[in-house]
């Protein structure tokens, strides 16, 4: 009796661990594609105090991934808010503190088709006239802009692609907002005191 009792713990031990594996195996799959599918968030370290953004990468992934590198490569790291309009968005990602303009890797895809909009505290790409033009450079919406938004595929109407959003931090993009600001030859509006993007990280 002793025997059959014992045989029949270990059956149902292993019948148990049969049972449990592949639930352990599918919740660690589910885990590793929740993070594949997350949505990268970004820490701005400014002089002015720290923006938190998350990164649309379905919506906007040449932008993500093409921002992200420059992220990674500490692109940023040193770089200033060159341009600040109040009422309208901060600009920055492509001056050193001297105002010597950093050298970039080639234009990207202008995604401003993606169904996003340049609405208060949005992340979009700068860029010349020319729509393929985006780099390195970047701002942030500080209020809704909707005549920034993709209208048609002629040049005029493009728009400019929105890529993420600030999801804390905002009274940090306020402050930059309010700084004292003079025109120069590089902006219409750069800060007469340098706002240093000190680093840009990912978090996760």
């Amino acid at each position: 009796m002793k025997d059959l009792f014992r045989k029949n713990l270990v059956l149902a031990a292993a019948i148990s661990l049969l049972l449990m594996t592949p639930f352990a195996v599918n919740a660690a799959d589910s885990k590793d594609k929740a993070a594949e599918t997350a949505n990268p968030i970004v820490l701005i370290k400014t002089s002015k105090g720290t923006i938190e953004a998350e990164l649309y990468k379905n919506k906007a992934p040449v932008t993500v991934a093409n921002f992200l590198e420059y992220v990674n490569a500490g692109f940023y790291n040193g770089t200033i808010f060159h341009r600040v309009i109040p009422s309208f968005m901060i600009q920055g990602g492509g001056f050193d503190t001297d105002l010597k303009k950093k050298p970039t890797q080639a234009p990207i895809k202008n995604e401003a088709a993606n169904g996003l909009k340049n609405e208060a505290g949005t992340l979009a790409m700068a860029r010349t006239g020319v729509v393929d033009s985006a780099t390195a450079q970047f701002f942030i919406n500080t209020k809704n802009n909707a005549f920034l938004n993709h209208k048609d595929t002629t040049q005029r109407g493009y728009g400019y692609a929105v890529f993420g959003k600030v999801i804390g931090g905002m009274d940090v993009v306020k402050s930059i907002e309010d700084v004292k600001t003079a025109r120069t030859g590089v902006s219409e509006g750069q800060p007469v005191e340098n706002v240093i993007i000190e680093s840009i990280t990912v978090k996760k």
